[in-house]
């Protein structure tokens, strides 16, 4: 009788194993597909950004770096608007011719005062009318908008406006004046009349937008220190000495450099502010900015080596004004 193990068939010598498929399986490659994936993935993860950000960086290149270079290449040429690319290597000159110029220290001296002039009154109303927005007030969205408005206005339109509004003869501020018993000024012939109508346009145009600076900052302020400070008696007054003021030091201070370097730059309102005296700043330069004698040296006098040597001259005082930021931010953080 026959046993299992003798009808059962003898494995065949030298035999294989059933082989794979040319291509592999299905597993390895899907396993396959998602390592390229995954490596595509990580170079769009690394490259992607830079991708995103590359038209910034290049028409800084264009419109920012290379313009800059130039700049200070020209600074040290002696270089005619008229022919841009005939240039005469003249070192520092330029410099040096800049600082013995009377007209230079005239326009540092008007730029100086009347960033003072704008700065400091701009930034005592912006804080006050933060404070005053700071509480609940009806429709406070819509006073919040209009602080934006003269920002958002022209600097020609707005300077126009004030032109007509500081005339000698028809404006309504001397009508004003004259109401009250004072005799009529002459805004643009005057110096320190010329600068106060000038900073006055610079006053109304950039308040607003230090309002919502400060509004934003105060509303940054935990109200704990508000009800501390009411419960221990403090008024209103009070507590905007010993708690709001204090926790605004870093906007105060970030607001003072911007106010700064744009005071530094102004440019608009006093070139506007004469249209008939043009980039001189008023018949005797009363309120010629470093701005507008930039401009009057390189296209006016077409003088562009001296021009070039003037805005390098600013960009360092630029530099100045952020490191004396940095040193006092560092003391306040210091000190906090």
């Amino acid at each position: 009788m026959a046993t299992r193990s003798d009808t059962a068939a003898s494995p065949v010598k030298g035999g294989a194993a059933p082989g794979r498929p040319p291509g592999g399986s299905p597993t390895d490659k899907e396993a396959k597909r998602r390592a390229k994936l995954s490596r595509r993935w990580q170079r769009d993860a690394r490259w992607s950004p830079y991708a995103f950000v590359s038209p910034f960086f290049l028409l800084f290149a264009a419109f920012g770096l290379f313009p800059l270079l130039y700049t200070g290449w020209a600074s040290l040429h002696q270089v005619e608007l008229t022919a841009p690319t005939d240039m005469n290597w003249v070192g520092l000159k330029n410099y040096t011719r800049i600082f013995d110029d009377d007209f230079f220290w005239n326009a540092a001296q008007n730029t100086l005062t009347i960033g003072i002039i704008s700065t400091v009154p701009q930034l005592m109303i912006a804080m006050g009318i933060a404070h005053i927005l700071n509480y609940k007030l009806r429709a406070s969205t819509f006073y919040r908008v209009a602080m934006l408005a003269p920002y958002a206005t022209s600097i020609a339109a707005a300077t126009l406006v004030f032109v007509l509004l500081f005339g000698r003869d028809y404006g309504m501020i001397n009508w004003a004046l004259g109401a009250v018993g004072i005799d009529p000024i002459a805004w643009q012939d005057d110096k320190w009349p010329g600068q106060i109508a000038v900073s006055t346009i610079i006053i109304w145009r950039w308040t607003g937008y230090n309002a919502l600076i400060y509004l934003a900052a105060m509303q940054a302020i935990p109200q704990d220190l508000y009800e501390s400070a009411a419960l221990d008696g403090a008024s209103r007054w009070k507590q905007f000495l010993h708690v709001t003021l204090p926790s605004l030091r870093p906007t105060i201070l970030f607001t003072v450099v911007v106010s700064t370097i744009g005071a530094s730059q102004v440019f608009g309102e006093p070139l506007l502010f004469d249209p008939n005296k043009g980039a001189s700043g008023g018949a005797e330069h009363q309120f010629q900015t470093l701005g507008l004698y930039l401009y009057e040296q390189g296209w006016v006098n077409q003088h562009l080596g001296r021009a070039s040597a003037i805005a390098w001259t600013m960009f360092a005082i630029l530099i100045v004004i952020g490191l004396i930021n940095h040193v006092i931010s560092r003391r306040l953080r210091a000190s906090s």
